[in-house]
């Protein structure tokens, strides 16, 4: 009996031991899976046109690829990273939390979703909020509270939501039937019905297309894949005057220029446009998925128990590292340098359009920077990815400069050297 426990339990040690062998052979022999472009086309849908750039790290404004080149990052995360890459304090925010507690619904109540949605409320001067993870889906939240709300006026017929055109608020079904362009809906209908467009800062147009059916207006104050375009002050004042007379919301969509991006925390402070509903996101979870809608007295009590919500949506980790943000924003008075920043970049860039003809206009506000170039910006973004700079292209001839608000100017006129040497090497063929 004994001589049979130990056979057993020797013939087990032998496997275990083969086994651990076969597992540290074929960890060994695995080799790390490439990650360019090749790869990329066997393991994704083809939806996203990549940089030819596989990052690891970034350092403050610079991004760092896994061959050592660091690229001086003009875009950040597509306007997320207001704090550039590895800001302590975000860091830190991020790691305390997740060591308490990462994820636990909205059946619960979370410190750090109460205060930020606190401090939301003192900078909007605003009733309420509402917590989703991206930005199209803090629109679709709006046009549900917006229908939802003008469905109070016993009118069956007020359901319509307008925007602009040229205008961008998202890839979802609502998001994206509010959206222009015609690149993000085709081959996507129907789109949401009873949706329309308002001609961008055309006063005629909007009171052609606003009425008694209208529940709400979605504007951005400016607007960032349309090509960095601002909201004209008349079209505003003209806008708060017919929802006087109508009774329609104003939506403002903070996606991309709220957060401190435009030398103000609310882009639509510079218009004074007072919105009934804001939606903001990007960088307001510190790189986390974080969005928000914010809303007035008006709707403040539209969604009810079962309404609308969202599992992810005020995840502990993203509201702290949003708390962490806005105090940051606030601390290195980051605002106020995205005015002063902004200015100097549009400086030197007029110099530069004084210079090179391909320039045709410039557009800035804060750290939001229009080019509009005589050719595909495409040309551009790729010229200076070579020299190590990166920059985005939209609409088509049009440069996008969205830099982390903590960039210097020493960077920034970095960034101005690479276009001057661009366009002069172009006129030289």
């Amino acid at each position: 009996m004994f001589e049979t426990i130990v056979f057993h339990h020797y013939n087990q040690a032998i496997v275990t031991l083969l086994f651990s062998n076969t597992i540290l052979k074929h960890k060994l022999s695995m080799k790390p899976l490439p990650v360019n472009l090749e790869t990329e086309q066997k393991l994704f849908f083809h939806n996203y046109a990549r940089f030819p750039i596989a990052v690891t790290h970034g350092e403050g404004t610079w991004l760092c690829s896994d061959n050592g080149i660091r690229y001086l990052d003009m875009i950040a995360g597509i306007g997320v990273n207001a704090l550039g890459y590895g800001d302590e304090r975000l860091i830190e925010a991020i790691s305390a939390q997740a060591a308490k507690l990462i994820h636990a619904s909205n059946l619960f109540m979370m410190q750090p979703q109460f205060e930020l949605a606190e401090k939301l409320l003192a900078l909007s001067g605003l009733s309420k909020v509402f917590f989703a993870n991206s930005g199209t889906e803090a629109i679709e939240a709006a046009i549900k509270m917006a229908r939802k709300w003008a469905g109070r006026s016993g009118d069956e017929h007020k359901k319509e939501v307008l925007s602009l055109s040229n205008c961008f608020h998202g890839r979802t079904y609502g998001a994206m039937s509010l959206t222009a362009k015609a690149k993000y809906v085709d081959g996507f209908d129907p789109l949401l019905p009873g949706t329309g467009m308002i001609a961008f800062n055309d006063i005629e147009d909007l009171e052609k297309k606003v009425s008694d059916k209208t529940a709400a207006v979605f504007i951005e104050v400016v607007q960032g894949e349309g090509g960095i375009h601002r909201i004209s002050q008349p079209f505003v004042e003209r806008l708060k005057e017919l929802r006087r007379q109508y009774n329609f919301l104003i939506v403002a969509d903070e996606i991309q220029a709220g957060c401190g991006r435009t030398g103000k925390f609310f882009s639509y402070t510079h218009v004074d446009a007072d919105p009934d509903l804001v939606c903001l996101a990007k960088p307001l979870g510190g790189g986390l998925p974080l969005s928000a809608v914010i809303g007035n007295e008006k709707v403040a009590d539209v969604l009810t128990y079962g309404n609308h919500g969202t599992t992810f949506g005020g995840n502990p980790v993203a509201c702290a590292a949003g708390i962490a943000m806005i105090k940051a924003i606030e601390e290195d008075q980051l605002m106020q340098r995205a005015e002063e920043t902004g200015r100097y970049m549009h400086d030197e860039l007029q110099k530069l359009a004084a210079r090179h003809p391909q320039i045709l206009d410039i557009r800035q506000y804060g750290l939001m920077i229009g080019i509009t170039v005589d050719k595909e910006a495409k040309y551009y973004v790729e010229q200076a990815l070579r020299k190590h700079v990166i920059l985005n292209a939209t609409s088509q001839n049009v440069i996008r400069l969205l830099p982390p608000l903590n960039i210097t100017k020493e960077e920034a006129q970095q960034c101005i050297i690479v276009l001057d040497e661009i366009f002069t090497e172009e006129t030289a063929g």
